[in-house]
């Protein structure tokens, strides 16, 4: 058996842990520069606001009555994804996220008498240590457990947590209640063409034949089909792998035409790349770098270019990524038009540990080699203690055009020491 834990209403539960005064108020939270909602309460679903409403549609229901619209904190919900992901690993058999704010775990070690008591256990501690509240899935396969944390977190008479077991007179009623688009991994035109063979339900599609279901469709439905009957066949990727690029992209807080503030924002976004890099022990042998016009506004004139730099040798150090990128941005930058968007990726990615070394290599470069490992090491550490930032290669001018809008964004309570609760 395995569960699945999903944070209740993630970043407005993160926001209420330091701001009891915003329960029972309907909250939103906003997407990067204060654009969209992306994150609501029930208060705020109950209002009838819909998922991406953008900001300024809320105004004339902000004159009726409160609505507290907060800007991302995402260092927050970071941080506080991981504290419940400590909850879960100190009782539980095995953690294995799969985002921000859902998480599956290991029931290994316990019966399925036991179950049930862990799975409230883990419900309550979770709350307890993080003030975070969640609904828990159990079920033998990954699909059924997502379709029970639904159930968990859509049924009260569930209380947080539902466990399924196949063949069960409540397994098959859930199934017969549940849409095909309610199901993890089909999308709308799967449900399109499922319904003209008459499976309109998660039940539906578990009472199919796996077989013709792959013929018809595809190997990953056939394993959905699978699932839905209690047959685990979908393993998770290993949060662990290395990823085969590594991006860093924002849009900017407003729309800017000025080359220094350009430049300032890809070397930032490169630094940020190049930590990426090291984290997962790897070596970049290209830099690609973009900038975005804004597409909407056919006022003003378009131009979105792209350049990519191959780098002297794979690298994780981050001088010789800012430097290539400073050379892409060299050649795509033109005056007059006015940017919206920018970005660095790390292509070409090959593992550090098996790194294919020179045969002209030389004691002194070997040392020269050592001594940059040291140093970005050095770097990187100092920043993982005193918060990411503190030591760069070059500082932001403030106010710049890229930095994004944030006006609403609450105090990074747990990463900061200088935005700590006080009390009084």
């Amino acid at each position: 058996m395995i569960g699945l834990i999903d944070c209740n209403n993630f970043y407005v539960s993160c926001e209420r842990a330091f701001q009891p005064r915003l329960e029972g108020v309907p909250v939103g939270v906003m997407s990067n520069n204060d654009g969209c909602v992306i994150a609501r309460s029930n208060e705020l679903k109950a209002l009838g606001v819909e998922m991406g409403t953008p900001a300024f549609e809320l105004r004339p229901l902000q004159r009726r009555q409160r609505i507290e619209l907060l800007s991302s904190n995402y260092e927050l919900y970071g941080d506080m994804s991981s504290r419940v992901q400590q909850v879960l690993e100190e009782f539980s058999a095995g953690v294995e996220p799969y985002s921000i704010d859902e998480m599956f775990v290991r029931f290994d070690s316990f019966t399925v008498d036991q179950m049930h008591g862990h799975a409230q256990e883990l419900f309550t501690k979770v709350r307890r240590f993080t003030h975070i509240p969640v609904s828990v899935g159990i079920a033998p396969t990954r699909t059924l457990a997502k379709l029970a944390n639904r159930a968990a977190k859509k049924m009260p008479a569930f209380g947080g947590v539902c466990m399924l077991r196949t063949g069960s007179a409540e397994c098959e009623a859930l199934l017969k209640q549940i849409s095909l688009g309610d199901v993890w991994g089909v999308g709308r035109r799967l449900v399109e063409r499922l319904e003209l063979l008459d499976i309109q339900s998660a039940w539906d599609l578990a009472q199919a034949d796996p077989k013709q279901i792959r013929e018809r469709f595809s190997v990953t439905l056939e394993r959905t089909c699978l699932e839905l009957k209690g047959i685990p066949c979908i393993e998770m990727n290993d949060p662990g792998q290395a990823r085969q690029r590594i991006m860093t992209s924002r849009s900017f807080g407003r729309l800017t035409d000025k080359r220094q503030e350009i430049h300032q924002a890809i070397r930032q976004y490169a630094q940020r790349s190049a930590e990426k890099l090291r984290a997962q022990d790897s070596l970049a042998r290209a830099v690609y770098v973009f900038l975005k016009t804004n597409r909407h506004r056919p006022d003003l004139p378009q131009y979105s270019p792209s350049a990519i730099v191959e780098l002297p040798q794979p690298t994780d150090d981050s001088r010789d990524i800012l430097h290539a990128a400073s050379q892409a941005l060299e050649t795509i930058y033109r005056p007059g038009y006015r940017f919206m968007k920018a970005g660095v990726m790390l292509v070409d990615l090959v593992d550090a540990n098996r790194q294919q070394l020179s045969l002209l290599d030389t004691t002194e470069s070997r040392a020269d080699r050592e001594r940059n490992d040291h140093l970005m090491a050095t770097l990187d550490s100092l920043n993982g203690r005193m918060g990411r930032g503190t030591v760069t290669f070059g500082r932001p001018s403030p106010g710049a055009a890229w930095h994004l809008r944030c006006a609403n964004r609450t105090p990074r309570w747990t990463t900061r020491w200088d935005e700590l609760p006080k009390i009084r």
